[in-house]
């Protein structure tokens, strides 16, 4: 097995620390990846502090991996050493089932997380993208299109995916009015992709501070809920709203922002339960919806389209040994728009 380096959660309330571990063996389908950057994601904060319960400690968090294969296993065909690829969310699932639909294995049993989870065999512990190296089944790795840089790239691996999946699913494009709630890793990466599909954009953030970066991302119109006259001035205007946010509103009253037959996705995860009233849905046939990132052809269809569009992350790269000032610095809003860690610092 070969030593890896890394830094690692080793308890809910303790900050990373540098770790060194073992990397599995490759196996004839495996690719070898030096990674070179990883983002940071608010739920690698969710789940280093065990906010929403079942980490597995330690953990080696980071599910947005940029980097270049080292090493191919035998049977692999679609990678060669020195090609520029990604790892996202996860690392492998049960493609055995006879009724098994790829577009949807994300969503099925059998999925192997990319960190705090164990691989196909039941015991050895998936490391994530804070480490200098990773070895992933040849399905599950991601090739970058040549004009896509790895280090603003990156966050595609998962804030891409997970606005690309529901803006896809529910057809956001020309005649289409978007709201994206919220302005950050997550809502900016929304705010490029409706705009490059085509539909008329609108962010929906607590104050107007950014409201210069939304219009030069794509924003069509920007509001501050923070104003409660946004939610009088709005009401029934929205085809689809995309919620990013991670901490508990009122769903209730972007409900209202709907129009008939609108649905609000859920992409982002709040620690507690949040209320909704069944009026806010049934007057107006409207829907409340979930979307988690996207299977592996929706992320490569993802990152094609981001190469078609010139589409990357607005990224502040940092050592990794910045990493705890980061997540305190991402739950204060600090950063615009995505922390992505310089890998060459775990030297």
């Amino acid at each position: 097995m070969a030593i890896a380096k890394g830094y690692a959660a080793t308890d809910a309330s303790k900050p990373l620390t540098p770790f060194t571990f073992e990397r599995r063996e490759p196996n004839e389908d495996d690719v070898v990846i030096a990674v070179k950057y990883c983002g940071v994601c608010h739920s690698d904060i969710h789940q280093a502090r065990n906010e929403w319960g079942g980490s597995k400690y330690p953990m080696v968090p980071g599910h947005e991996v940029a980097g270049l294969v080292t090493a191919v296993g035998s049977k692999v065909a679609k990678f060669k050493v020195g090609d520029r690829v990604g790892v996202g969310c996860f690392v492998n699932s049960c493609t055995t089932c006879a009724t098994r639909d790829l577009e949807y294995e994300h969503y099925m049993p059998g999925l192997v997380q990319t960190y705090n989870d164990v691989e196909a065999d039941g015991e050895t512990p998936t490391y994530g993208g804070y480490s200098d190296s990773i070895v992933v089944k040849e399905g599950y790795v991601l090739s970058f299109p040549d004009n896509i840089p790895l280090d603003s790239g990156a966050p595609l691996l998962c804030a891409g995916i997970t606005l690309y999946s529901p803006l896809r699913h529910w057809k956001a494009g020309p005649g289409k009015k978007v709201a994206i709630v919220g302005m950050g890793g997550l809502g900016h990466m929304g705010v490029k992709l409706a705009h490059a599909m085509g539909a008329d954009v609108t962010v929906l953030s607590q104050t107007l501070s950014k409201k210069e970066d939304g219009f030069k991302l794509g924003a069509n119109h920007y509001y501050a809920t923070s104003d409660a006259e946004t939610f009088k001035t709005l009401a029934g205007s929205f085809d689809l709203i995309i919620n990013t946010v991670g901490t508990a509103i009122d769903w209730n009253a972007y409900l209202n922002l709907l129009k008939y037959d609108g649905s609000m996705v859920l992409v982002g995860v709040p620690e507690h339960a949040v209320p909704v009233h069944a009026f806010s849905l049934i007057p107006g046939r409207r829907s409340l919806s979930g979307s988690m990132i996207g299977s592996i052809k929706e992320t490569q269809e993802m990152l094609d389209f981001c190469g078609e569009h010139n589409i990357v992350a607005e990224i502040e790269k940092i050592n990794i040994q910045e990493i705890n000032e980061a997540y305190e610095r991402v739950l204060k809003s600090d950063v615009r728009y995505r922390f992505v860690i310089d890998i060459a610092s775990l030297a």
